[in-house]
């Protein structure tokens, strides 16, 4: 017999991940990135080695500064821009090969940054639990500079892992690039593990995870989502009234739980209709709906096409 779940593991076994690792950057002031928005199946990730820099604001208010051992995740995918705050033009970079990695650099003069840029990678139908659920622009501080390796505990993994991707990425070693994937993906269920035991979470997946009273409804959405849940019932569950529970949830997660549970049967959905033995109704079944009409009507609504659709275009992946 497995052993039950935690909801980390729950999701990311329902949203399989796989980090890469693209570019290690090495640039001295002055310098700007300017990346394009992320393809829909994609996450980007940077993490600050060290040196300093600066997130644009799309919006043009202030810039967030990133600090050495800060990892920033783009959950939406959006075109951000990162530079050294001099306002000069940026020397030009170029790129060198390595065994492991692509690294590149210029030829600035003034404080130097080492930054290490990735993506996480997910299918397009778990694009929405992921998206919709984390914050769109998520700066985690990981270094002891910040104090925040005090609590939680997973702080001092987090800045290992970091060490490990920064030794791993310097030097040619036999299984390097394998290691620095596997090292990447790691750092998304890491990261997500951290912010949401930091208490610092903003609205979202994190934020509900890192509240104690709800998360007996979460645990139970997560395990369960065909059980015919009613908001009466998830109170009940967090030993809260219905109004108590209804008001707390869409505060902490953004979304109400209603929409939260559709988004977790319509990924789970999605995943078993991949399954040639998997009838339709057995799936709809499944996840919560006595009628397969029904079950059609929300899984086109939310994932875009039929099931029908869906499996076919499954079988092409």
């Amino acid at each position: 017999m497995s052993p039950p779940l935690d909801w980390l593991s729950r999701l990311l076994e329902m949203t399989p991940v796989r980090g890469q690792l693209d570019l290690r950057c090495y640039y001295s002031a002055p310098w700007r990135i300017d990346q394009d928005a992320s393809a829909a199946g994609e996450i980007p990730y940077h993490v600050v080695v060290s040196g300093y820099a600066l997130l644009e604001d799309p919006a043009g208010g202030a810039a967030q500064r990133l600090a050495p051992g800060d990892i920033l995740l783009l959950a939406n995918g959006e075109a951000h821009s990162l530079h050294d705050g001099s306002g000069a033009r940026p020397k030009p970079a170029r790129e060198r090969m390595a065994a492991n990695l692509v690294f590149s650099e210029n030829i600035g003069k003034g404080d130097r940054l080492d930054m290490l840029c990735g993506r996480f990678v997910f299918t397009a139908a778990h694009a929405r639990l992921l998206r919709t659920y984390l914050p769109e622009r998520l700066i985690v501080r990981s270094s002891t500079q910040n104090g925040f390796l005090e609590t939680p505990e997973s702080g001092a993994d987090l800045a290992g892992l970091l060490a490990l991707m920064r030794k791993e990425s310097g030097v040619d070693s036999l299984g390097g690039r394998a290691m620095l994937n596997a090292l990447s993906t790691a750092l998304f269920a890491l990261t997500l593990r951290f912010v949401s035991e930091s208490g610092e979470a903003p609205a979202g997946m994190l934020a509900l995870a890192g509240y104690p009273r709800l998360a007996p409804a979460m645990e139970a959405m997560f395990h369960n989502p065909g059980h015919p849940w009613t908001l009466p019932s998830l109170a009940s569950l967090c030993n809260m009234s219905r109004a108590t529970f209804v008001r707390l949830f869409r505060e902490k997660l953004g979304r109400s739980a209603s929409d939260f549970l559709t988004d977790i049967r319509m990924t789970l959905a999605s995943n078993e209709l991949r399954k040639p033995s998997a009838s339709t109704g057995a799936v709809a079944d499944m996840v919560g709906y006595q009628s397969e009409a029904a079950f059609q009507r929300a899984f086109k609504l939310h994932i875009g096409v039929t099931p029908a659709r869906w499996r076919k275009t499954a079988d092409l992946d």
